[in-house]
This record gives structure tokens, sequence and C-alpha cells, in this order.
């Protein structure tokens, strides 16, 4: 009986071989298939988002940052994707009218809120940091500097965001993060640069550059010295980044920032002078009216007070780069250094190596001068280039720069000195080391400043989330595919011999 059964299935099988084996063909190339994109489809963008306001001394600047919910070596990819500038001044400037300051951020929170999708308000955390104004406004008067943060605090909680907290950077701080946000984007913390690389030897690919920091009331000088060490603690930095350590040398210059170190000077010069300064760094017959008042109640001015028997003092430009150099030099005091190398002031400093990345006004300041190439412009092309533009005719200046306002148009002579100044005088920089200087705006489409390195130090807090798994473990995936692939193969084998020995499988049939 068992026979007969035997029998009748072979001549089944034999009947219907290659319908049996097209079918287990066509299952096993399915199997396959779905296996595959089940495994390879796209899985749920999975990113978190982050806000930061930049308060400085002269203007407030709102970024949003976003970054995956996974972690890259201990430490979040962070990339910018807004910026919204905030109408108005500095919010030390508001010290005395904090009820404005819940209008002031209005417009650049409302922005943020298009931008960031609502489902993560809430996960989103905002920071304020206020840099040198507001350092500068502590100094001056503690309460009325606490009133505004205060003021912030109160305004920004009302959003659905995850405020943090508003405060005062410190100097070192805005040092180093402006350090961390340069070699980021330049892809120096990681083997191979991502996206912008200054420098074409590969071999070279990992060297830090340094950071130069220049705002309105302060200005900060950041890099890691070669086999040096730092001789002044206060003045020194480590770091852990992407599983490497850093020795770091920083050092803000409170009161050098462009703005004030322009009230410095001329705070110095009316000690010599009537109520008429003739001044070298503004352009030939430019003229200005100023309060005394304005010029000494900074605390930067302090030490050049003196009583006047005027309340104004009428500005007469005579535009010369050389005599206005000599009036900026008085500023830094490079006298009496304490240690193998200083800056001014006994600060110390250093011997500079390797390159630099010069933003923040540095920047803004060159390109107005046009001054800002991938490769640098030399020291004496610099020069030539502020000195022509210091003797130009306050006239000519405003009918060839009519849309530019004109209070930043009759500094552009002082500013363009003054950096120069500062990076020959305080920082000792040679002719040679010049085309080491790189002036940056903007390194693939995020800001050079100090508020990505704040935020990508921040993310290393943010606790990283478990990976969005693939549905398939490793193991099983492999096993899945092997299986399918190798009955796939069996039965291509088997096709093979139905076809060259057909007799061997009909044999049997009747």
């Amino acid at each position: 009986m068992e026979d007969v059964k035997d029998s009748k299935l072979r001549r089944f099988c034999s009947k219907n071989i290659l319908i049996i084996l097209g079918f287990s063909s066509i299952i096993a190339v399915i199997a396959l298939i779905a296996v595959g994109l089940t495994q390879n489809k796209p899985l749920p963008e999975n990113m978190k988002y982050g806000i930061v306001l930049d308060a400085g001394s002269s203007h407030t600047t709102l970024y949003i940052y976003k970054w995956p919910g996974e972690k890259e070596n201990d430490t979040g990819v962070v990339n910018q994707l807004e910026e919204c500038k905030v109408k108005g001044p500095g919010i030390s400037q508001y010290a005395n009218k904090t009820h404005e300051i819940s209008i002031y951020l209005t417009a650049c929170m409302e922005r943020a809120k298009e931008v960031i999708p609502k489902s993560q308000y809430q996960e989103t955390p905002v920071y304020l940091g206020a840099t040198a104004g507001m350092r500068l406004l502590r100094i001056e008067n503690e309460g009325l500097a606490d009133n505004v943060l205060i003021a912030v605090t109160q305004s920004l909680s009302k959003y659905s965001f995850n405020f943090q907290g508003a405060r005062v950077i410190s100097g070192r701080e805005e040092g180093a993060y402006g350090w961390i946000t340069i070699n980021y984007l330049l892809g120096k913390f990681i083997k191979k640069s991502r996206w912008f690389n200054l420098m074409t030897n590969e071999s070279d690919s990992q060297e830090t550059y340094g950071a130069l920091d220049l705002g309105g009331a302060s200005t900060q000088i950041t890099f890691v010295p070669q086999n040096q060490t730092i001789e002044s603690p206060q003045n020194a930095l480590y770091f852990r980044l992407y599983g490497k350590n850093y020795n770091v040398y920083t050092q803000s210059f409170l009161c050098y920032g462009k703005d004030q170190a322009l009230l410095q000077k001329l705070a110095k010069d009316i000690r010599e002078t009537d109520k008429i300064l003739r001044d070298p760094c503004f352009n030939h017959g430019y003229n200005r009216v100023m309060n005394i008042s304005d010029l000494q109640d900074s605390p930067c001015t302090k030490k050049y007070k003196k009583i006047l028997e005027f309340q104004q003092l009428q500005i007469q430009g005579t535009g010369n780069f050389q005599q206005c150099q000599q009036s900026i030099f008085q500023l830094f005091n490079t006298s009496n250094c304490p240690y193998s190398h200083c800056s001014f002031d006994k600060i110390f400093l250093p011997p500079l190596r390797g390159h630099f990345g010069a933003f923040s006004a540095y920047y803004y300041v060159m390109k107005f001068l046009n001054l800002t190439s991938e490769e640098p412009y030399s020291q004496e092309k610099v020069i030539d280039t502020v000195e022509k533009f210091c003797s130009l005719p306050w006239e000519e200046l405003k009918r060839n720069f009519g849309e530019v306002h004109e209070k930043y148009l009759s500094e552009y002579c002082f500013s363009g000195t003054y950096i120069i100044s500062l990076l020959q005088r305080a920082y000792h920089i040679t002719p040679d080391f010049w085309k080491n200087i790189h002036f940056m705006g903007k390194i693939q489409n995020s800001d050079v400043g100090w508020t990505l390195g704040y935020m990508l130090n921040l993310t290393n807090r943010i606790p990283a989330e478990q990976p969005l798994s693939a549905p398939l473990s490793y193991s099983t995936y492999v096993f899945l595919m092997v299986l399918f692939s190798l009955i796939l193969v069996a039965v291509v084998i088997t096709s093979l011999l139905v076809f060259r020995q057909p007799s061997y499988f009909w044999k049997d049939v009747v």
C-alpha cells in the first residue's frame, strides 16, 4: 500500500516539477526582496533642536540649531538651521527700560516657533548668553544688570520651549566656545573634514585653528600653544572633544572691542585738547558732536577721566592712517612683562602658531574694505587699503556708500586701523605670519562665533537617546538572506538538471 502512495507522489512531482520549481523560485525572490526592503527602509528622522541667543554689546542674534538624537563620539553633531537678528541695540541698553525687553525679543522668538516643529517645543532648550556689554553693566551697576536678566527670563519663560536660563558668560567662555566653533566647522575634531578645509596638506588636517574674536566691547584670542607651558593658570582651559584632549590658551580683553576702544582713544585724546578734537581716525571733512558724559561714563574710560570745563566735544576728522595708528598704539602698554612672552598690560601670551580664523567685527570690517578672500592678503596690502580709505574725503565716502548708516561709515577708518594695530601691537603678528590670518564670516551656512560651540558643548549634557534600530537584528537579517539565497540557488540548480536530463525525472511516469 505504501509503495502505491510513493509511486503516486513521484508521478505527481514528476508531472508538475516545472510548476513547483517556478513557484519556489518566485517565493524565494519575493522573500529576498521583502527582507531587504524591510531591513533597509529609511528610519524616521530623529532630530533635536536648540536655541541660543547671543546678547552682545551692540545687538542680539538668535540662532537655531539641530542635531541627531544619537551621539557621535559622545558629542552631538550640531548644525545651524536659522539665524534671526533682533532689531534694536544690545540688551545692556535696556537697563533703564526693562519693560521693553519682551517686545524686543518677540519677533525672533515667533520666528523660532515657525521653524521648529510644534511637537519638539517642550524638548527644545533655550539659552541666552550675554557677553561684554552686560559684563560692563555688571561692573558699573550690578543691580541694573540683574534686572535686565530678570526681564529676559520673564520674557523667554512665556514661550512653550524649555527655557534653561539667561546669564552673563565670561570672557574665557566666549573665547573658548569661539575656538570650538571654528574648529568644528573646519572639521578639525574628526578624522576627515566633512565640509570645508582651507588646508591642502592632508597631514595637517588635524592641526586646530586659533580663534580671533572682535566684538564691540571685548576681544578674545584662543589657540593651542605648541609644546608650551601656559605660564598663567587663568589663561588655561582643558577640553575633551571627540575622544581627544586639548590644552587651550585663551584670553579676553574687556574694553578692547572696537567700540570701547574708540571711546578709550577719544577719552585719552581730549585730555590734551579743548572742546574741538582734530582726529586722524575720522575721514577729512567729517564732523561729530559728542557729550562728554558718553565718553566718561563707560567703565572702560575711567583711567582717562579728567574734569573738563565743557560738556560737549566736537570731532573734526583729518583722515591720516599713520597718525591714527600712533594714537591707537598708546592704548596698549607693552612694558614690564612678568612672563616669558606677553601681549599687553602684563598679560601672558604664548608665541602664536598655525592658522587663525578672525571673525565677528574682524570679518565685518574687512569685508566692507574688500579684504576678505580665500587666499589671505598680505599685511602690506591690508595697510595700503586702509590707508587709502582713511585718506578719502568724507563727502566722497557719502556719495560712494550712501546706503551705509552714517555712524558705521564714519568709523571704518578707525576700525580698520584698530584691527591692524591690535594684531601688530597686542598679538605681535609679523608680516610673514599675516598670511595665516583668515577673515571668516560663515562656513557652510553656519556663522562663526561662540554660540555654536556653546550649543555643541551643551549637547554633551543632553542624554543621547538609544539609536533607532532596524526591524531585524543583524544576525537574523544575515540568516534569512542566506537561507532564501540557498533556496533560490537550489531551485536554479534543480531547474538546470530538469532541462538537461528530463528523462531522469519522467522515467517512472507511465
